[in-house]
């Protein structure tokens, strides 16, 4: 292909602003609700899953933390990779200004979308993780809400209101209740919003499974309004441990399982057969491990169905909603490309994670080109702009 066409990048993220929520909050939350301090940074954070323990230290430079109730999170370079060499990545803390504005600017992120030959993005959260779990940890429900609410409403009326549509906006719910969550969906979805972050394991936050019908209101909400349940790697809070002792590459690699498991689980659920138009989709897991989970469910499915499907109402196997309702994207994948048929060229889009340090930026167009070489214009196409054009129901040309 000799003209690649503009990317639509459907795994980016925000550094949140530092007045996200203390502008936005009532009066009498502003002191308690999440808010900017700087203070040192703290010598020994610990990655607990996919959070961090920390407080910050006594000495040495000052960088930006959160507060928030007892909560406490330093802003590390980690998050803010853009434009950094991998050396100097690190979990360090840093301020807004060691950062560069795309991170969160929203003018200043569409310029370094246009460099990077990206037309259009959607981006999970950061600080409040990728599907509003700090939330969910929260003391004082009511103003839970209020962050949540107050979140959505920046998502809306200021990241993504005057981008032409190049910003796509992605909300969170009340994971606390799923009443409240399908509210929150549909207030939401008035205003345009066809995205929602969920929990790819909704029990590894002490939440009911998928299992339950428990969710079935959010999940109604969703098919009603066209918003597709957008479960980013890591949004489980939980991950896969081999030892206390295994390096952080081991957990890095793996973490895919998160997202494995996740597919299963919707696949024998019966989710997506009450909601027929329900839509899935996983991001920042790659895609090259998805044609053996769905042969696997299929097998399983078939070879045991004498005890295992006991409780399960499935006409069909599990890939025939596989490729109905599930969608996923990837960026650095080359078994993923060659398995494209497998996974399906219509249930695969294209990431590129900025500014997280596994993030393409600058040179994502380069990526693309050497990624999607050999496959056909029309595949190309596809999983660059096509796939998110009609998933996300955007108004770009295809």
């Amino acid at each position: 292909m000799t003209d690649l066409p503009w990317i639509i990048s459907t795994d980016d993220h925000l550094v949140e602003p530092p007045d996200l929520w203390s502008s936005r909050l009532p009066a009498k939350y502003r002191d308690v609700g999440p808010r900017i301090v700087y203070a040192p940074m703290d010598d020994n954070p610990v990655l607990d899953g996919a959070m961090y323990i920390e407080q910050p230290g006594t000495s040495g430079p000052d960088v930006a933390w959160w507060f928030y109730e007892e909560h406490r999170y330093s802003v590390k370079r980690l998050i803010a990779a853009a434009g950094y060499p991998a050396d100097e990545i690190t979990t360090a803390g840093i301020t807004y200004e060691d950062m560069r504005p795309g991170c969160w600017q929203p003018a200043a992120r569409l310029d370094d979308m246009t460099l990077n030959h990206v037309e259009a993005s959607l981006c999970f959260p950061n600080y409040p993780r990728f599907a509003g779990q700090i939330f969910l940890r929260a003391t004082d429900r009511d103003l839970a809400k209020l962050c949540v609410e107050a979140y959505n409403d920046f998502m809306v009326d200021e990241w993504c209101a005057g981008s032409g549509g190049r910003l796509i906006p992605l909300c969170m719910v009340p994971l606390w209740d799923a009443e409240l969550a399908a509210a929150e969906v549909r207030r939401n979805a008035a205003r345009g919003v066809r995205a929602v972050a969920f929990s790819e394991c909704p029990a590894w936050l002490d939440l009911p499974s998928i299992h339950s019908g428990y969710w079935d209101p959010f999940f109604r909400a969703c098919e009603e309004t066209g918003t597709v349940v957008c479960m980013h790697i890591g949004s489980g809070t939980k991950t896969v441990r081999t030892g206390a002792d295994a390096p952080e590459t081991v957990h890095i690699v793996t973490m895919f399982a998160n997202s494995a498991a996740s597919m299963a689980d919707f696949l024998f659920s019966g989710v997506l057969v009450r909601f027929p138009g329900l839509k899935i989709f996983y991001a920042e897991a790659q895609v090259g491990w998805i044609p053996y989970v769905v042969e696997r469910c299929d097998d399983v499915w078939e070879t045991h169905r004498g005890w295992a499907r006991k409780g399960v109402a499935m006409e069909e196997p599990p890939s025939a909603y596989y490729a109905r309702q599930v969608y996923a994207c990837f960026f650095k994948d080359d078994v993923g490309v060659e398995l494209i048929d497998k996974i399906g060229v219509d249930n695969a889009l294209f990431e590129c994670d900025y500014p997280h340090q596994d993030g393409t930026w600058p040179h994502s167009r380069e990526v693309a080109e050497k990624a999607l070489a050999g496959l056909p214009d029309d595949a190309v196409r596809k999983i660059l702009r096509g796939n998110a054009i009609r998933l996300f129901d955007l108004d770009l040309q295809p």
